[in-house]
């Protein structure tokens, strides 16, 4: 963290402070309610709020009986087995058709770059609403609605977007030198590819996958639309948890993709840096 010159002025001092307040008090206000969900899951009553043994610290009014039941319902694993289904064929299509889209994009002599960029990244600016609604509509035409095959094409479109973005920046610092030199010693497109861009721009890919699995594994609007009960995720079974049966089982999962999703980002800052220390940037 920097620190303030001895010369700063107490205008300088003032914003300095305030600024560090205002962003811990936004911090705060963002991270607090998921931090609330993971003692809830603990609950040994059938409550979604804190009860007097709870606040008393009381071994009694802790219980892992939430996890127990999502390790041992049928639904819940079910659900759990079909998002790693999905999830996991979703992000390889993203990410190869994300990839070859950031890399053809990169092209200085390709056409209407900025136009087809929009339209590529689009499902990140569109309401889900109506993505979902308009997927739902053009996959029952075509016999997908409902199947395996549309839900996971449809995650592959919303995760696209995400593997553009973050390789098409890893692209801005890769030296095009490299390919040139490549091909004038005889390697081919694909031998170049894999053999000099691929390891340059590999973190950027996998920080794009990774997005995309998030991406995917979360999503709960375009399954309820194009899905069916054999498609049913597990933002799906927590959906209906909260309409129809009040599971507080849905704590303990939503506990598990918390922590699920901080080592997923974990693993993205590491990555981060490591294309920085490649391109030569010092990280910040």
């Amino acid at each position: 963290m920097s620190s303030l010159p001895p010369y700063a002025s107490p205008l300088q001092r003032t914003w300095h402070y305030t600024f560090r307040t205002l962003c811990g008090l936004i911090f705060f206000f963002l991270i607090f309610p998921i931090l609330v969900i993971i003692p809830l899951s603990f609950n040994a009553q059938d409550f979604f709020t804190f009860t007097p043994e709870m606040l008393a610290l009381d071994p009694d009014g802790y219980s892992t009986k939430h996890y127990v039941d999502f390790f041992t319902n049928p639904d819940w694993q079910n659900a759990l087995r079909n998002s790693f289904m999905i999830a996991p064929a979703a992000t390889l299509l993203a990410t190869v058709l994300g990839t070859l889209a950031a890399i053809g994009l990169s092209q200085p002599h390709v056409p209407f770059r900025s136009a087809i960029m929009a339209v590529l990244i689009s499902p990140m600016i569109v309401p889900l609403i109506i993505a979902a609604a308009g997927m739902y509509f053009f996959y029952s035409r075509i016999g997908l609605q409902g199947t395996y095959w549309g839900v996971v094409l449809a995650h592959a479109v919303l995760g696209t977007p995400f593997v553009i973005i973050t390789v098409t920046a890893t692209l801005v610092g890769f030296d095009k030198s490299l390919v040139r030199a490549a091909a004038s010693m005889g390697a081919g497109p694909i031998t170049t590819f894999f053999k000099v861009q691929m390891p340059l721009i590999l973190p950027g890919v996998v920080s794009g996958a990774l997005f995309a699995f998030i991406t995917s594994f979360d999503e709960v609007v375009v399954v309820l639309f194009l899905g069916s009960a054999s498609q049913k995720t597990l933002p799906w079974q927590m959906f209906i948890g909260l309409r129809e049966q009040i599971s507080p089982t849905i704590l303990a999962v939503a506990s598990i993709m918390v922590v699920l999703s901080v080592m997923l980002l974990t693993v993205l800052e590491l990555l981060r840096r490591r294309s920085e220390r490649l391109r030569g940037v010092t990280p910040a």
